[in-house]
């Protein structure tokens, strides 16, 4: 929870706060940054993530499990939804984007969890621009092997599934 607070690349409007037992939430008004970090908890196995969209009371309290609205109900159906879901990842909201987006959400964390540690390493390295060339000459592989492992853990099709998901998040919350 500290290092998810702490992290700049990843802003929050209010940070991670502890609610009831193991469960954690925050307020995040960011597709790209609410899709990272639900998909960083869900892959890890040891999370149940639900993501809630809809409207925030206002004004905004200093700390988080103190806010209230729409956004907060549905997240916690979506975390008691997420217990028994694909990936252990839910979407609650009222546009059917929300839905769609659950669904692209539950393929990429269980396309992520069945890559082999060699198509991780290989996968963070691209995720961080580098050229399969470059890949290649860090791991000390050929760039043949770099291209096998990306391919293998489904790398370029994540990528692109994201970005709707990413889209599809974006709309929901319309």
């Amino acid at each position: 929870m500290d290092e998810l607070n702490k992290d700049a690349l990843r802003p929050l409007v209010l940070p991670f706060d502890r609610t009831a037992g193991d469960e954690m939430q925050s307020l995040i008004d960011d597709a790209s940054v609410t899709l990272s970090i639900a998909m960083e908890l869900a892959v890890s196995g040891q999370w149940s993530v639900g993501i809630g969209i809809g409207e925030v009371r206002k004004p905004l309290p200093s700390i988080t499990r103190a806010a209230s609205g729409e956004a907060f109900e549905r997240a916690r159906e979506a975390v008691t939804a997420a217990k028994n879901a694909s990936g252990n990842i839910a979407v609650s909201g009222q546009n059917p984007m929300a839905a769609q987006a659950e669904a692209l959400l539950q393929l990429l964390v269980s396309v992520a969890r069945k890559r082999s540690a060699m198509s991780v390493e290989a996968g963070i390295l691209s995720d961080q621009g580098l050229t399969q060339q470059q890949i290649a000459r860090q791991l000390g592989i050929s760039q043949q092997a770099v291209s096998s492992r990306l391919q293998s853990g489904l790398w370029q099709e994540s990528r692109r599934v994201r970005a709707v998901a990413e889209s599809l998040l974006e709309g929901a919350d319309l």
